[in-house]
């Protein structure tokens, strides 16, 4: 590969295909003339086929394989003191695995030569591979011939999947490859129709539910809203949010639009960091109320959540969409036929240390504060402060809706328990903007309620629980005025 420079200043004719060894091939083209520089591709059906020099675009469909090389990159090979640019495409078939033993789509391998590197290119190289069976997650990866076993890598190379057609644009030239990740997600089909089904009624649901929360906050409390509601309201915005984009989601990867996909995904991945932000700040929130017993006074206490909860998760997707870790993503079933794709991170690693990891440290602090805030509610009971178990039922579901603990679910859930807890997380999630609404519908009553107890009788305690839920207005306060 090194010495193509050399070999093509002694190369008779502008086009040659050529046999180095047993299972390695290719062609090389030579474009002596600078106006005659343009976009040149090749193509073949199979492995062991001879490839083709096409200059007719058009008629790359009619081949299951092709690689594209830019007009900029004969360009910059031109004035990187190139001789004569050139281009050569090798195929093997027979390179050795890498450390991990991948799994490589056909087992070939590519490597595009233009006797000088070529990279930050902003017509990107593309190789096609069309109407192709395979099973797992395809991810386009490069390597720079270092070495004496391949060391994958996605820097510089974007994959889209469309169905069975695969596309790799790479602003770089090496060698290239075609990686098949195991599916981490197999389930079957009616269980993903059903898991569909529920998850689409419930998010509509859910939606319903929350714009009335929205709709009543602007109209009946917007101006007089205190901390606790308005750190609410901020979290029914985000779920708001998510449960919108999950619904427009399966709309927008039907369109078959990269561009379009990735801005879905990154707007979703953003409502759900969101989402989780605030549930960990409803946490703290709730742990700080008890620790200082009552209203907390700390100097422009929630200008300083909003903006850690709103623009730490922004600055996450941006760097995950500069990287270009978005785009479509398929969620496979017994049936090939009835696989799914959605708009989603294509990285299962980036899933799992942005997502899983991050989910991980909020739900250990929001399970130990929900621990807490029961402790302190049975602690209540006991001393007939709580009416009756309706209302308990009613505070616990608020709780976990407000906390996000049912998210564990989805998170956290694997082996033979996986499909049950995928179920019992769709249902749970189903519901939580109806308990948010039922939560501030009665939060918003009984300070009200209150409100008129301290008109009529100003020697009574205006923070007297009047109902279950309005512990988390200002909890410990009658503690405080008892003393």
């Amino acid at each position: 590969m090194n010495n193509m420079a050399s070999f093509i200043t002694s190369f008779e004719g502008n086009s040659a295909a050529v046999s180095v060894a047993e299972g390695i091939s290719g062609v090389l083209v030579k474009k002596p003339d600078p106006e005659d520089i343009e976009e040149i591709s090749f193509a073949y059906n199979s492995p062991n086929e001879s490839m083709n020099i096409v200059e007719n675009s058009d008629v790359l469909g009619t081949f299951s394989r092709s690689v594209s090389v830019s007009k900029e990159a004969f360009e910059k090979a031109a004035t990187l003191n190139i001789t004569i640019p050139f281009v050569a495409l090798f195929r093997f078939n027979n390179l050795a695995s890498d450390e991990l033993n991948s799994t490589v789509l056909g087992n070939e391998v590519l490597a595009v030569e233009m006797g000088t590197n070529i990279y930050n290119l902003r017509d990107n190289m593309s190789i096609h591979f069309r109407d192709v069976t395979y099973e797992g997650y395809p991810s386009c990866q490069s390597w720079n011939g270092e070495g004496s076993r391949p060391n994958w890598t996605d820097y510089g190379c974007e994959t889209i999947q469309k169905g069975n057609n695969i596309t790799c644009q790479c602003s770089h030239l090496t060698f290239f490859a075609i990686l098949l990740a195991p599916p981490n997600v197999t389930i079957s089909s009616s269980d993903l129709k059903n898991l569909t089904t529920i998850t689409q009624v419930g998010c509509g649901f859910s939606l319903f539910f929350l714009s009335i929360v929205l709709f009543m906050h602007s109209l009946l409390r917007k101006t007089n809203a205190s901390i606790s509601t308005r750190i609410l309201i901020y979290l029914v915005i985000a779920l708001y949010l998510l449960n919108l984009s999950f619904l427009i989601n399966n709309f927008v990867a039907k369109e078959g639009n990269a561009v379009g996909c990735k801005i879905m995904a990154a707007a979703m991945h953003y409502s759900m960091l969101a989402t989780f932000t605030w549930f960990a700040v409803q946490a703290f929130h709730l742990c700080l109320q008890l620790h200082v017993g009552g209203t907390v006074a700390i100097p422009h206490y929630l200008l300083k959540v909003s903006i850690i909860s709103w623009a730490l998760p922004a600055v996450v997707v941006t760097v995950l969409l500069i990287l270009g870790k978005y785009g479509e993503q398929v969620i496979y079933t017994d049936n090939p036929e009835d696989n799914v794709t959605m708009c989603w991170i294509m990285d299962i690693y980036v899933h799992y240390i942005v997502n899983i990891g991050y989910y991980a440290l909020v739900f250990i602090f929001t399970f130990t504060a929900f621990i807490v805030m029961m402790v302190w509610l049975f602690g209540l009971k006991r001393n007939g402060q709580v009416p009756t178990n309706r209302h308990g039922i009613g505070v616990i579901m608020g709780l976990c809706c407000m906390l996000g603990i049912g998210w564990g679910f989805a998170f956290f859930a694997y082996g033979v328990l996986q499909i049950p807890a995928y179920y019992i997380f769709t249902i749970l999630n189903s519901f939580q903007g109806f308990f948010l609404f039922i939560y501030y519908y009665r939060s918003s009553h009984s300070g009200q309620t209150a409100s008129g107890a301290q008109g009529s009788n100003s020697s009574s305690s205006g923070s007297t629980l009047k109902s279950s839920l309005d512990i988390f207005e200002n909890p410990y306060s009658n503690r405080l005025e008892n003393k």
